[in-house]
């Protein structure tokens, strides 16, 4: 497969958790545990996709996601913000701010690894089907 994705999350075990499930789904994962870091991974290592969560210090994750969008432009990559926030409103705002896909926490990890991969099937970067 050899995509690379860049897990952001304050939350240790939540971060431990999808880089391990991730992993064992044959992706490349790197992690940040703030926005602030998210925005210079995303610049220096170029992911193919970011999971990130909304609520994390120095910059929360729709500032983030705002900020790779612009500087990124066409390069920037896929963004599915994964967040405890679930209300409509939480969800309009993250999709507003150039997010890809929303996840409520708890989330089910095999259906992170399934949007995962149906998100780089559309934006046309796997073959992968189901």
């Amino acid at each position: 497969m050899g995509f690379r994705v860049l897990a952001v999350d304050d939350e240790p075990d939540v971060l431990g958790l999808v880089q391990t499930k991730l992993q064992k789904a044959g992706f490349d994962v790197v992690t940040a545990t703030n926005g602030q870091e998210a925005v210079e991974r995303a610049v220096t290592d170029k992911p193919d996709l970011i999971i990130m969560d909304v609520m994390m210090p120095k910059l929360d994750g729709l500032s983030a996601c705002t900020r790779i969008k612009q500087e990124m432009g066409e390069a920037a990559p896929i963004i599915i913000l994964l967040t405890a926030r679930g209300q409509e409103a939480d969800v309009l705002e993250g999709l507003g701010c150039g997010a890809d896909d929303y996840m409520v926490k708890p989330f089910a990890p095999r259906e992170l690894v399934a949007r995962v991969n149906v998100a780089l099937m559309k934006a046309g970067k796997s073959d992968i089907e189901f």
